[in-house]
């Protein structure tokens, strides 16, 4: 029985997008594992939540640990798997978060590394690295890596200029792979559903509250005008706000879900989704729009991945890095564009969705091709070991 443990991936975090990799992941390790016959227990490592999991199954464990007050018991943790694949909870191998989290993302690697267990790094963002003692942390954990993998190829220049000279998978986001259900079919004549995925987090102004990312406009009315061009519009748009980050705790900083009920009580005619209990619920439902965009990531990648027309909203490169790894150029830049032309924007690729959607099913099989290089690597490396075992 092959052990694999998971790091920085969660089981029950508020932010769907996190646990979209998680789930994901779970479900690429089972398809190799029946593939090529090779029995798999899985343990999540993760932090003590309060939420149910939704990573489940049979052969399923979740290990909750506090890496940072105790380090030896994750330590313990990682020496009874047999390999260990690190995501980074999809973009956090960088300086943008601060120190906390890369210095927790840094002291898991190196203890894997010093329990000699083999360490994937799962498709993800890398960088960007801005200061000498990261770069040199992030240089040489990787070098000491079994698989390293990237989703875009902005990452994989990062790593190259940062002096990583061995193999790189460029791969895409595991996000492609997250099952939902197919939503029941549509009266043509009927409204337009738009959704919109609105961020705590930016609404917010970022952790620090502060306009941590930069934004070079004011996002809360941003919000605002979208809404109001889309309830205004000749169109029966019939408008969803999507939160992508539940938190069940109240006046939590990141929360969408609190947000998108702030925002529609000035916008009493649309409709506030569903607080998702799990990531593939929330594809599922997104899954039913005509036409969507957002500010989170993954809730972009769930309307990707499942044919609606998508426009992401980015406050990092890791958004043009991984659509336009894909040849899908719709993203928006809030750091660098201003309101006007994002809206502009916006309403244009409102107006030839038809068209995007073609676009997009070309974009999504050349993701599904490029993660197939990581699935085929990470099943060698699980046939490898497991005959060692």
């Amino acid at each position: 029985m092959l052990k694999i443990g998971l790091i920085f991936h969660s089981a029950s975090n508020d932010n769907m997008g996190v646990g979209a990799l998680s789930v994901s992941e779970v479900a690429i390790i089972c398809r190799i594992a029946e593939a090529r016959n090779i029995p798999v227990t899985i343990k999540v490592i993760d932090s003590i939540a309060e939420r149910p999991a939704y990573v489940t199954g049979e052969d399923v464990e979740i290990r909750p640990t506090r890496p940072l007050r105790k380090p030896l018991d994750f330590f313990k943790a990682i020496r009874e798997c047999d390999m260990v694949i690190d995501i980074g909870g999809g973009d956090s191998f960088a300086d943008i978060y601060g120190p906390r989290r890369l210095t927790q993302m840094f002291l898991m690697k190196y203890l894997t590394h010093l329990a000699r267990k083999p360490l994937v790094l799962a498709p993800q963002t890398f960088g960007p690295f801005r200061h000498r003692l990261s770069t040199f942390l992030a240089r040489q954990t990787i070098r000491l890596s079994a698989i390293t993998t990237t989703r875009d190829n902005l990452s994989t220049a990062c790593l190259r200029e940062i002096g990583l000279k061995g193999d790189i998978i460029e791969a895409s986001d595991v996000a492609l792979r997250l099952p939902y259900d197919l939503p029941p079919k549509r009266v043509e004549s009927g409204p337009v559903r738009i959704g919109i995925n609105v961020s705590g987090l930016l609404m917010d102004g970022g952790y620090t509250r502060d306009n941590m990312f930069g934004l070079t406009m004011d996002y809360p009315q941003l919000m605002r005008d979208i809404l109001q061009r889309f309830a205004d519009h000749p169109d029966n748009c019939e408008i969803h706000l999507v939160p992508h980050v539940i938190s069940w705790k109240r006046g939590a900083l990141e929360d969408d879900y609190a947000a998108s009920v702030k925002l529609s009580e000035k916008f009493p005619s649309v409709t506030v989704a569903p607080a998702f209990t799990s990531p593939s619920e929330a594809k599922s439902y997104i899954a039913g729009m005509d036409f969507f965009m957002g500010a989170r990531m993954h809730a972009c990648i769930a309307a990707f991945s499942s044919g609606v027309p998508v426009v992401p909203m980015a406050y990092s490169r890791k958004f043009a890095g991984l659509f336009g790894s894909l040849g899908y150029d719709e993203t928006v830049d809030c750091t660098t564009q201003s309101a006007e032309d994002i809206l502009t924007r916006i309403f244009d690729a409102y107006d030839r969705r038809d068209a995007l959607a073609q676009t997009q099913k070309t974009a999504l099989k050349t993701g599904l091709e490029k993660l197939g290089f990581y699935e085929a690597a990470l099943g060698d490396l699980m046939e490898r070991l497991n005959r060692k075992s």
